[in-house]
Formats: structure tokens, C-alpha cells, sequence
């Protein structure tokens, strides 16, 4: 991986800004997780990862970026009066399902380190006219958000792009409440990334080249605190990744992973 760790998150903004600002305008963005190297059906694309007809019709079409590769919400079993919170919330696409679930005495938080996506998410929530939802521009290695006030943290295809995994997990654990619950979509490593890989700023960017082994995943949870810890590969993860750069084989590398834990 680069030394610089600056670099490396610059690059990262500025790859999900780009993504941003390009469906503001209405154009297409993406190509699995923030990569743009093939056209990009957004639709289809969520229908692959997870997601249900229903699911597009029920949110604003410019959250929909086609990003992700799996549903946290359909793991998520929110419920009513329930706080939610995501984490890197792009244009808002998951906080607007989970806001549905959780009806108005519930509430969506969703945190993004990108300017351009907290203001397309924002721009999605005003027109929609929704009370319950929120999105904050912070860094989720230090959420802007109280100890022990969330009752569940959903995330997709978000935690491999953090240059310091241990502390997003610390940071969740800080803010779950007891009896609190993690339930995530990512992206894991299954065997040991190539140095190539994992000093490719544009694989890094597009959620490969920073994903971290599975067991190693399972180890920080385990040392965090978290308990009933749950790792398991979607399905049809390898169709999911090899869509994303065809031809590449990235797909004997990493996969697409529902990952669950809890807070005692």
C-alpha cells in the first residue's frame, strides 16, 4: 500500500466526489463499488447485490448510484422507534430504506467524509420532505455521533476503504447502545492480496486493494467486544466482483461478505 496515508483517503474522496457530483448531474456513475471502468446499469446492478424492484421505487432515484455489493438492510431486521446509523452514507440510498423501516419515531443517521455526497444526500432528504433522517460530514474512524445512542450500524461495501479498520470498529462499539447490533456488507479478502493489489490506488478506491482478511476482520470484532460475531460470503459474490473489472480475476482475491455482531 502507498506510505502516504493522506494520499491514499485523498484519492478516495475524490473518487466517491467525482461519483457524486457526476449523478447530481444526472449522469451515470459507479461500475460496482466507485469504479467507472465499464457502463453502469444502476438498477441492475443493485438487483444483483441484494435489493428488491420495490426497494428502487421507494427511494430518490439520484441516491441510486449503483454502489455496493450486498443489502444491509435486508440482514438489518430494523424496527419501529429504532436509531439507525450509516456508515459512509453516500447519497443516501440505504438511510432511505432504513428510515422507512423505522418510521417516524425512529431515526437514520448517515456519515460520509465526502462533502459532495452529505450534500447530494441532503438535497435526496429535503425534496423528499423526510424528519427522521440526518446526514453528518465526518470520517467514520471518528464518528460525530454520541456514546451508546445507536441501536443499529448498517455499511456497504465502506469499512475496506478505511486505512485503520481497528478503529472503525472501536468507534461502532462506542456508539452502540447494550444490545446494540453491527450489520454490514463488505468487502474481504479470502487470500492474501498480491503487493500490486494493494498498492493500486485505483484498486484500493474501488474496494479491493484495501480489503482485509476475513479472519483478521473476525479478530478485530472479537477485540473490540463484540460478541455473536457472523461472517458469510454472499452467494453470487464472484459474479458480483467479476462485473466490476472483467477479466481481471479479482474475484480469487476478495469477496463479498455479510458480516454481523453484537454489543452485550
Amino acid at each position: 500500500m502507498p506510505d502516504n496515508n493522506e494520499e491514499i483517503r485523498e484519492f478516495i474522496r475524490k473518487n466517491y466526489a467525482d461519483v457524486a457530483l457526476k449523478n447530481a448531474g444526472g449522469g451515470c456513475c459507479g461500475g460496482g463499488c466507485g469504479c467507472e471502468s465499464i457502463p453502469l446499469d444502476v438498477n441492475e446492478a443493485s438487483i444483483d447485490i441484494g435489493y428488491t424492484e420495490s426497494d428502487l421505487k421507494n427511494v430518490p432515484p439520484e441516491a441510486n448510484m449503483g454502489l455496493g455489493c450486498g443489502n444491509p438492510i435486508a440482514i438489518a431486521g430494523l424496527k419501529e422507534g429504532e436509531v439507525v446509523l450509516d456508515l459512509g452514507s453516500g447519497g443516501g440510498f440505504d438511510c432511505f430504506l432504513a428510515r422507512a423501516r423505522v418510521g417516524e419515531a425512529g431515526l437514520v443517521i448517515g456519515v460520509d467524509m465526502t462533502l459532495e455526497m452529505i450534500k447530494l444526500s441532503r438535497k435526496n432528504a429535503e425534496k423528499s420532505g423526510y424528519a427522521n433522517i440526518e446526514f453528518r460530514l465526518g470520517e467514520i474512524e471518528h464518528l460525530p455521533v454520541a456514546d451508546a445512542s445507536v441501536d443499529v450500524i448498517i455499511s456497504n461495501c465502506v469499512i475496506n476503504l478505511s486505512l485503520d479498520k481497528m478503529q472503525v470498529f472501536k468507534e461502532a462499539f462506542r456508539v452502540l447502545k447494550p444490545g446494540g447490533r453491527l450489520s454490514i456488507s463488505d468487502v474481504v479478502a479470502t487470500k492474501q492480496l498480491t503487493q500490486e493489489i494493494k498498492q493500486d490506488l485505483a484498486l484500493i478506491a474501488c474496494c479491493v486493494g484495501g480489503a482485509e482478511y476475513v479472519e483478521d476482520i473476525r479478530a478485530k470484532l472479537k477485540s473490540t467486544g463484540f460478541k455473536d460475531i457472523k461472517l458469510q460470503p454472499k452467494d453470487n459474490s464472484r459474479e458480483i466482483i467479476e462485473k466490476w473489472m472483467p477479466g481481471k480475476h479479482i474475484e480469487d482475491y476478495v469477496a463479498s461478505f455479510i458480516i454481523e455482531a453484537k454489543k452485550e
